[in-house]
Formats: C-alpha cells, structure tokens, sequence
C-alpha cells in the first residue's frame, strides 16, 4: 500500500471558528447569535463564526471574530470542542472549532447597540439555529454546568465585590434550577475561593447583605 500523497484522494477542506459567547441576562442564562445575510441558511440565527485564514492560528482567528464578528474588544476565550460533521456545511467539508466564553451583560449590550445583526437570546427560547449550531449551544452549556462543580467560572459574571445572594442568583440562572441557600452558601465558603470584605452593600430596607470578593485561589 502507497503512502504517496495524491490531491485527487483529498477534496477542498475548509476550517472555521464559531464562538459561543454566553451570559446572565434577566436572570436566564442566554447566547449571542448573529442574523446571517448569506447563503447557506441565509435569513436564519448563527453563533458568530469565520473561516480560519491560511496564516492564522485557531486562537487568533478566535480573537479576530470576537472584534469584527461579535463587537467585543476582549474576553477570556476557551476552546471547547471540534465539530466535523461531513454534512454539517452543504457548501463543502468544513470542520468548526468551537469557542466559549462568559462575558457580562453589561459587555453585550454595548456589542448589541453597535450591531443590528446581533441578537441575545435566552437558551430556553432559541430560536432554529444554523447548520449544528444548536447542537454545539447544547455541548457548551453542558460543560458550563459539569464546570460549575469543580472551578469558579461564576466569577466572570459578577463585579469585583458581591453578595452571595448575586452569586448564587448566577449559579441558578446557569443551572436552570433553585439552590439550597443554606447549602450553597456553605458550598461556596468552604472551597475558599470567596472571602467577606467586612463591608456591606448600600441601601435597601432590610439589613444590608455583607459584599464578598473572590481570593486568589479562585
């Protein structure tokens, strides 16, 4: 058997970045889509995405959709997981490198305000998706909520200081479920990655919820 390279046995093969940008939004968890004005699928919601230029790398593609694509000028990206469906694109074969990050609202709504084609919807909500993409929302959200056990990625939604009612609304939002506040409370303190400031919030007509910070451990 010839190990010789031949074209012939090798059709064009593309490679892509979609990213999967996800946030807290009215106390849902929810994703940025983009409103595609191409074929395929022209008309319909998409996760921002592009094709990988020949003389990039996967992250630098990634940063440079983030700007163009989605508006943001930084967030911590993650690569989550590749996806090569031969029939997942009917241009041709392209294999998309999926990326995550959790971004705040606050962040998105200025992206929103800028791009009309951009839209924030709640994961309980979406609407029909382009190619896999909703296949791909269904994996991100899953390692999001296995992460939420053993690393503190809750953190990206909060302010520097808060409470633990704002940490555990973050948690339920993602979860898509209530906590336990006894229990979630204990949780929390107990794996050190949140430390009391001795402050307390401003305002409201009860007593006012002690703010919390993250420590360096988390």
């Amino acid at each position: 058997m010839s190990d010789a390279y031949d074209p012939a046995d090798f059709p064009p093969l593309a490679v892509t970045v979609d990213l999967v940008l996800m946030t807290v939004h009215e106390g849902r968890l929810a994703v940025l889509l983009q409103h595609r004005s191409e074929p395929p699928h022209k008309g319909a919601w998409a996760l921002p995405g592009g094709f990988v230029r020949i003389d990039e790398s996967l992250d630098a593609a990634a940063r440079r959709i983030l700007v163009d694509k989605a508006g943001l000028g930084d967030a911590w990206l993650e690569q989550l997981y590749s996806f090569g469906d031969p029939r997942r694109d009917p241009r041709m074969r392209i294999i998309t490198i999926a990326y995550f990050a959790l971004v705040p609202a606050e962040e998105l709504a200025a992206a929103l305000a800028d791009h009309t084609d951009l839209m924030l919807a709640p994961l309980a909500a979406l609407p029909p998706l382009a190619f896999d993409h909703a296949a791909i929302v269904d994996h991100a959200t899953a390692r999001l909520r296995g992460k939420l056990d053993y690393a503190p990625v809750a953190f990206a939604l909060l302010p520097t200081l808060f409470t633990l009612r704002a940490l555990q609304d973050v948690h339920e939002a993602i979860l898509g479920t209530p906590l336990n506040k006894p229990a979630f409370r204990r949780r929390m303190l107990e794996t050190g990655w949140i430390e009391g400031t001795g402050t307390r919030e401003a305002g409201g007509a009860f007593r006012p919820a002690e703010l919390y910070r993250k420590t360096r451990r988390a």
